[in-house]
């Protein structure tokens, strides 16, 4: 749900380009190249941010070992504060970039052995394994197999409604209030004990 509520700030914000989905960010570039469009480098930017924060968030949870789905909740946390000071202060640009490096952060949180197990941003493989799911119950396999991928993409609908609806009230300011679900997340997941998260991360 956060991802869906920041890639809607970032997106209207920026008037049109992405946070957290670079598959559409990808298509602007190279629309921009071949029309010769300023707006080509900010669609490079924020592709550049988003692996940035992707390889910067393995870095962390590496380190972190047994508790890295704590360490990365943090690092975005700080990031998406990080983002809504820059915005406070006007420096928007500088603040879309520190978003696109969160959500790049965010997607390792469940990631196991370099490879992500869930990711939080990419909705069109979790359509595509909805689809699968959905197919596979009604040739009797798992009736509901297809649960988690649609509820998965519903959060993200739904964070993202929150978060425009948050925008056209607060402006940038909306920001704050993602930097403290996540940091309430954070708090949420640093009081359960080492061995519900272990095996969690080994799940």
């Amino acid at each position: 749900m956060t991802a869906g509520y920041v890639d809607a700030v970032g997106f209207m914000m920026t008037g049109g380009f992405f946070v957290s989905f670079m598959s559409g960010n990808s298509t602007r570039l190279a629309v921009g190249l071949v029309d010769g469009a300023a707006y080509a480098a900010l669609a490079l930017s924020l592709i550049a941010a988003f692996v940035a924060g992707a390889s910067i968030g393995a870095l962390v949870g590496r380190m972190a070992k047994d508790r890295r789905g704590l360490a990365v909740l943090i690092l975005v946390s700080l990031l998406l504060a990080a983002a809504a000071t820059l915005a406070s202060f006007g420096a928007d640009r500088l603040a879309i970039l520190m978003l696109a490096l969160a959500m790049g952060a965010e997607n390792t949180i469940f990631a196991e052995d370099g490879e992500v197990r869930i990711s939080l941003t990419y909705m069109t493989g979790t359509l595509v394994k909805l689809g699968k799911n959905i197919t596979n119950a009604l040739l009797g396999g798992a009736p509901f197999g297809w649960v988690p991928y649609f509820l998965l993409w519903l959060g993200l609908v739904i964070g993202a409604a929150l978060g425009a609806g948050a925008y056209v009230h607060a402006g940038p300011n909306a920001l704050w209030l993602a930097a403290a679900a996540m940091a309430a997340l954070a708090l949420a997941a640093a009081k359960l004990p080492l061995s519900f998260t272990q095996t969690r991360d080994a799940a």
